[in-house]
């Protein structure tokens, strides 16, 4: 790490009050160049452990950069994670304020719901779908506390801004129908993802990696250093295999799951 206790929680709170305020920020690594990745973390820790201290609770992680695609984009070569509290939860079918969040984009993917615990390096990919309640088709609503690209200098914000940022998590939906993970081929489930109509993207769950399951097997494999693990109930978002949709008022979101059913959701 090459952030001071103080330098982290400047930047949580930096963080917090961009949320609140919807106002965003200048990258913290424009002003923190040799920021590294478990800076980020810290980062997100606090900003995450404010929330919780205001009245909020852990309901799971989520997963991102899991596909090759967007590894290469953002220049890493490993995913990240980001924590689910439970305002960010919606159900299929809700209305959602676009002004509520900052640059909000849309993604589609599987979420996983666990029974049983998981925990430690070597969990593997029978061990998940063993560990697993249910898979549930799922959309993850994304927003930049940050620019992505900084209005007064042009500076492109980098992946540990993206950690820091809680990995651009902002909300979740999550579809209605529970699906037996050994009842199907989960890299052959996908999606057609239509805004206001029009198919805007289209993908399968294999390119999480092959298996959206080693979404999960990566998660446990990060946390068991810190002696943390996976809880029963607990849902985690697997990773996108589409792109990310930016929505704005007015937008219509409907996600073709084929028959794993549909979300749907209207943005005001």
């Amino acid at each position: 790490m090459t952030l001071s206790t103080d330098d982290i929680a400047t930047a949580a709170n930096a963080l917090y009050d961009a949320e609140k305020n919807r106002q965003q920020i200048t990258p913290l690594t424009l002003g923190h160049p040799n920021m590294d990745m478990d800076d980020a973390y810290a980062i997100q820790k606090a900003w995450v452990d404010r929330k919780i201290a205001d009245g909020r609770n852990v309901t799971g992680y989520k997963i991102g950069l899991t596909s090759r695609a967007m590894q290469m984009a953002m220049k890493i070569d490993t995913p990240d994670f980001g924590i689910l509290l439970d305002d960010m939860y919606f159900e299929s079918g809700a209305s959602i304020a676009a002004a509520d969040f900052t640059d909000p984009r849309i993604e589609t993917e599987f979420a996983f719901v666990l029974k049983e615990p998981l925990q430690g390096e070597d969990v593997t990919l029978e061990q998940v779908m063993a560990a697993t309640d249910y898979v549930v088709p799922a959309l993850e609503l994304i927003a930049a506390r940050s620019f992505r690209v900084d209005p007064q200098t042009g500076y492109t914000r980098t992946v540990y801004d993206t950690i820091a940022d809680n990995a651009a998590n902002a909300g979740y939906i999550v579809g209605d129908q529970k699906v037996d993970p050994s009842s199907i081929d989960l890299p052959w489930a996908g999606a057609m993802l239509y805004l206001n109509g029009e198919i805007e993207e289209t993908g399968l769950a294999g390119g999480v990696m092959g298996h959206p399951a080693h979404g999960i097997r990566w998660v446990c494999r990060r946390f068991a250093p810190h002696g943390i693990g996976l809880e029963p109930g607990q849902l985690i978002l697997a990773g996108s295999f589409t792109r990310p949709v930016v929505v704005k008022p007015g937008d219509n979101i409907l996600a073709d799951y084929g028959p794993l059913g549909k979300i749907e959701v209207d943005f005001t």
